[in-house]
């Protein structure tokens, strides 16, 4: 069981949690360990992702060159059974080392292909869950209707596009104003969820 964890907050690094996203990448792989899981972590900042995807790096990835590092990142997506992001919104979107991974990543004839002049997504066979933090409540995005755009937008839309449909998204609210108890809280819920999602993988591959 493979398990690969993309981190997207500037203040990951050290021993101790800088921030509540470390805290969340912490209790990820507690529970990935948890449950014997081979588990890869790409700290975006920690390699200083290079992120602007350029023009000829969009057409040379339609003809099917593309660089060693990208290269490097599909194979562990390729071998990956859940695919867990963790990362702060910012502007109602992704933070933009984040995107431009999405963007150099998630190319042509590996993310996705047209056939039949459709589109058609190429990972299908991927789990994926997302853990977001939020500097308002989670409430007023939802009465907004923000929750729901981001959905569409960040998770199911650009990742149903590439063929994956099992998603879950958690999307945490008020973060800044939480207390210890409210934390600890949110921190279960993350090893939870993410112990079972793995045990549910495994339980399909013994079926």
């Amino acid at each position: 069981m493979n398990h690969l964890i993309i981190f997207a907050h500037p203040n990951g690094q050290g021993n101790e949690p800088k921030s509540l996203n470390h805290s969340i990448l912490k209790q990820v792989i507690l529970a990935s360990e948890n449950v014997g899981a081979e588990t890869i972590v790409r700290d975006l900042y920690a390699l200083n992702f290079q992120a602007i995807l350029s023009q000829q790096e969009i057409q040379a990835s339609f003809q099917g060159i593309i660089a060693v590092e990208i290269q490097q990142e599909q194979e562990l997506i390729k071998q990956a059974d859940l695919i867990t992001l963790i990362y702060p919104l910012w502007w109602m979107g992704f933070p933009a080392i984040l995107k431009g991974y999405l963007d150099r990543v998630l190319t042509y004839g590996f993310a996705y292909k047209t056939e039949g002049g459709a589109s058609v997504g190429l990972l299908s066979s991927k789990k994926m869950q997302h853990f977001a933090t939020l500097g308002n409540s989670y409430e007023k995005y939802e009465n907004l209707g923000f929750i729901q755009s981001l959905q569409d937008c960040l998770v199911n839309g650009l990742f149903n596009f590439c063929g994956i449909t099992d998603i879950q998204q958690c999307f945490f609210g008020e973060v800044y104003a939480k207390n210890n108890e409210e934390i600890a809280q949110l921190l279960q819920q993350v090893f939870a969820q993410t112990q079972q999602n793995l045990i549910s993988l495994v339980e399909n591959v013994n079926e």
